[in-house]
């Protein structure tokens, strides 16, 4: 994983919109039009790369302000650019992909991320190389209908899932590079494979040929699952009409996800079968609509990269993903070119973790963890969670989804790390202390689209039975004292003590007091720790910096430098911002 000021400082996008990062679009034909458009919309396009003279001239004049270009190096080598998007023709997806990683950007590629499931591995190897992240377009992972759809089969809606069923067909978008399966099939199998939780264990695939030579215009798969699944995925570019549609039976419920319809996309049919006098009896039921939010699924899915990209999140739809959906369709292509015969699909090599972990804790696939990092017991690690080298996280301790934790970080004892936390390198974490990510929780009131961002920068202490308010920053090697309840941002090297919390001194990053006075010590009067808020008697919310007095302004210690008495670094204050000597004056 790379460094701390590479993850936290340089990402770009900030939750406080203070910068959107820079994306290039290597691609503008009949699907990169879309992205542009998106990326337009949320203010992050900033150059266009395609071969067509024609397509830039519509670029230009959609977008006048955008700079475009025949050469995509003219994107991959301007350093304002951190990402790009790549929705090239399938064959160079892995190449510009390449290209890229190594010129230091994070990518969003196109399904499918390659056309062998070795390339997919190289480019998910290379990104983690890189430190840059790798995300895959699965459209469908952001679609409301499929979101709701897995949360009704994880809730045991329908019940014990028997066998799914998808049809991708229509007549056009006739391709001569890659065939129906590789074009079309990679939507159905992602949207399966996360359903499902699991990959096939066999595949079988049937494909016809009618307008080009070796290219399957009609294709269709089987899928056999280790649970007892089985699904089918039909589809087809020669087909006298459209219809995209996904059925997923249960054993209690069916569910029937029709893309083409302008409305109710998501419906549960409540079926069920009786048996009566030894004989299965089919008891139908009306459709129930299953009402879904009104959101455009390629917005949330630029979002969703842009938002990775700032907070160094892993990508619901990221790399390995990709190379999950090539280990199927890869089977299912040597299935085809064999007549159908069945296929096992080739197993990742397994590799034992770098990291130590207790057998009673949980570690949730999806999740990413460093090298030597130890987890000790009943700890639970949710998927999307990204944990550093070298991290040492005790009992009891939970990392809730998309929490992402940094190098040499120590965590004790009885601490939940919510979503919307993020731990820079070499943060310790008291025994019980707590981390809140709503402001005001209530049982029967779901607030979990107002979770607010708490950043703990490097090396930054927090003490047993601190609590830190969300939405607020702890300063780089501050120091927050035991049973402190934190409730604004702690500046930088800040000691901070009591109930709200407040400057009482400085601290080195050796962790040792400096001896810097607190404002009020100025002309012979005693150092004051904790001054009075200001505004308090009158109900005015508290301040961890009041704003200094005249006095204080005028006092000599309104600047003060200090060197550690432990290890001889120099320190500047100016106010309420103390500075290592190095970092400036």
């Amino acid at each position: 994983m790379p460094g701390s000021e590479e993850r936290f400082e340089s990402l770009g996008l900030r939750y406080s919109g203070v910068a959107m990062t820079r994306v290039g679009l290597l691609g503008c034909g009949q699907w990169g039009r879309n992205l542009a458009r998106n990326l337009a919309a949320l203010g992050a396009l900033a150059s266009v790369s395609d071969p067509s003279p024609v397509v830039l001239e519509g670029v230009r004049a959609l977008y006048p302000g955008v700079p475009v270009s025949a050469d995509p190096s003219t994107v991959l080598t301007d350093p304002g650019i951190g990402a790009v998007v790549i929705a090239t023709p399938a064959a160079f997806h892995a190449e510009m992909t390449r290209q890229a990683l190594e010129a230091g950007k994070h990518v969003m590629v196109e399904k499918p991320l390659a056309l062998t499931v070795a390339e997919g591995q190289s480019l998910v190897e290379l990104a983690e190389r890189c430190g840059r992240l790798l995300m895959v377009g699965h459209l469908l992972e952001y679609h409301p209908a499929v979101e709701k759809l897995r949360t009704l089969v994880a809730s045991g809606e329908l019940g014990k899932l028997q066998y799914a069923y998808s049809s991708r067909l229509n007549l056009g978008r006739i391709r001569t590079e890659e065939n129906a399966l590789w074009s079309f099939a990679p939507h159905d199998i992602h949207v399966l494979l996360q359903l499902l939780h699991e990959e096939p264990v066999e595949v079988t695939s049937h494909g016809g040929t009618y307008l080009t030579h070796q290219v399957a215009d009609v294709t269709l798969s089987a899928l056999t699952f280790a649970s007892g699944v089985r699904a089918h995925i039909f589809v087809s570019w020669l087909h006298p009409f459209k219809e995209h549609k996904l059925v997923v039976v249960g054993d209690r419920k069916m569910a029937v996800f029709d893309d083409t319809l302008p409305v109710n996309k998501l419906s549960l049919y409540p079926h069920r079968v009786e048996w009566i006098e030894r004989v299965p009896v089919a008891i139908k039921a009306e459709a129930e609509a299953v009402p879904l939010p009104d959101v455009e699924p390629l917005e949330a899915e630029c979002r969703h990269f842009l938002d990775c990209v700032a907070t160094g999140r892993r990508p619901r739809t990221d790399g390995e993903n990709g190379v999950a959906v090539l280990r199927v369709l890869e089977a299912c292509q040597r299935s085809m070119e064999r007549g159908g015969v069945p296929v096992r699909p080739e197993r990742a090599v397994a590799h034992p973790p770098a990291y130590v972990a207790h057998p009673t804790a949980i570690i949730d696939p999806g999740c990413a963890v460093g090298e030597g990092t130890r987890i000790w017991h009943f700890c639970h690690v949710m998927g999307d969670a990204r944990i550093g080298r070298g991290c040492s996280l005790g009992q009891n301790v939970f990392v809730g989804k998309d929490v992402v934790i940094g190098d040499n970080v120590k965590i004790q004892n009885n601490v939940s790390i919510y979503e919307g936390v993020v731990l820079e390198d070499d943060v310790f974490c008291g025994p019980s202390m707590v981390f809140t990510n709503v402001l005001n929780p209530r049982s029967h009131v779901s607030r979990k689209n107002e979770f607010r961002l708490t950043t703990v920068r490097r090396g930054a202490t927090i003490g047993a039975n601190a609590t830190v308010v969300c939405g607020h920053t702890v300063g780089r090697y501050a120091f927050v004292g035991a049973g402190a309840v934190v409730t604004r941002d702690v500046p930088d090297y800040a000691l901070v003590l009591g109930a709200p919390a407040r400057i009482a001194g400085w601290m080195c990053q050796c962790g040792v007091r400096l001896d810097i006075a607190v404002r009020g010590a100025a002309e012979g009067e005693p150092s004051e720790a904790l001054k009075p808020v200001r505004g308090a008697a009158e109900g005015e919310p508290s301040e961890m910096n009041p704003e200094m007095t005249d006095r204080e302004r005028r006092s000599p210690i309104a600047e003060a430098t200090a060197t550690c008495t432990a290890c001889g670094k120099a320190y500047r204050r100016r106010g309420t911002q103390v500075t290592a000597r190095e970092e400036g004056t």
